[in-house]
């Protein structure tokens, strides 16, 4: 395959805030038509991972193409086949969500304004169109987040906790939204806790720990590897917290 053909390819990333590495050599790629899961605790390199993809924190060495390039060699490129929902929204809460989307749509060049009527219906955004981002809950704001990340239809979703404050309903619909995307050949790299929601929909899974990727592959690898029943006992080993729960637990009994 191609490199231009990758929708995206992470190499040897290095990341580090001062004397502290957040992400240390790190390396995957997230194919055509597939879902990836980024996982790991608290603290492990993933939010800074993603936001190294997008240029928002400076990468100390390595590269992260999309579908080719660079986005400090070609931001406009990179940015353009990419809809982000970050773990905190990033909005204008000076604006309603209808003049933050209108804002997104110009910028995106998005003229089907039907799909973006469809979108706000689907996660019933309607009666807070109109109303000051800033006094939206937390569910509206990631709602108006999805919105603006669904819009323009982008090959390429990079999504981080993205059903944090979600209901039910919501999360239903978004996780459809998203395999309809990757039904039609479209690519996501998803990082979350919710390791059921994982499990069941992605084709791959890379698992960091300490800046580092510890496990990597499909569900059925990791199983077999890793002597696992489900993504939460693989999830334990790969990182050693099973030993330390193990531990933690008989000190109550």
């Amino acid at each position: 395959m191609r490199d231009e053909d990758i929708p995206l390819s992470v190499r040897n990333l290095t990341i580090r805030y001062g004397e502290r590495t957040a992400v240390e050599d790190l390396s995957f790629d997230v194919h055509p038509g597939k879902i990836y899961g980024l996982l790991g605790p608290n603290g492990a390199g993933k939010t800074s991972t993603l936001k190294a993809i997008l240029g928002l924190v400076e990468k100390s060495s390595g590269r992260a193409f999309v579908y080719g390039k660079d986005v400090r060699d070609d931001p406009v490129y990179v940015k353009n086949r990419i809809g982000v929902v970050l773990e905190s929204p990033v909005l204008f809460d000076s604006l309603t969500p209808n003049e933050f989307m209108e804002f997104v749509a110009s910028i995106r060049k998005v003229d089907n304004r039907g799909r973006i009527e469809h979108l706000v219906n689907a996660f019933g955004l309607q009666e807070y169109m109109e109303t000051p981002i800033a006094s939206l809950s937390m569910g509206n704001r990631q709602k108006t987040t999805i919105v603006a990340a669904l819009m323009s239809e982008p090959p390429l979703l990079l999504l981080d906790e993205p059903f944090n404050g979600l209901d039910i309903r919501s999360v239903k619909i978004f996780k459809e939204l998203i395999l309809n995307h990757v039904r039609r050949g479209n690519s996501v790299l998803f990082s979350t806790h919710i390791l059921d929601v994982v499990e069941k929909i992605c084709d791959e899974v890379g698992i960091l720990n300490n800046g580092r990727m510890v496990e990597h592959g499909t569900m059925d690898d990791l199983r077999k590897r890793l002597e696992g029943s489900d993504l939460e006992e693989i999830f334990l080993k790969a990182t050693k917290m099973d030993e330390e729960i193990e531990s933690i637990l008989r000190a109550f009994e």
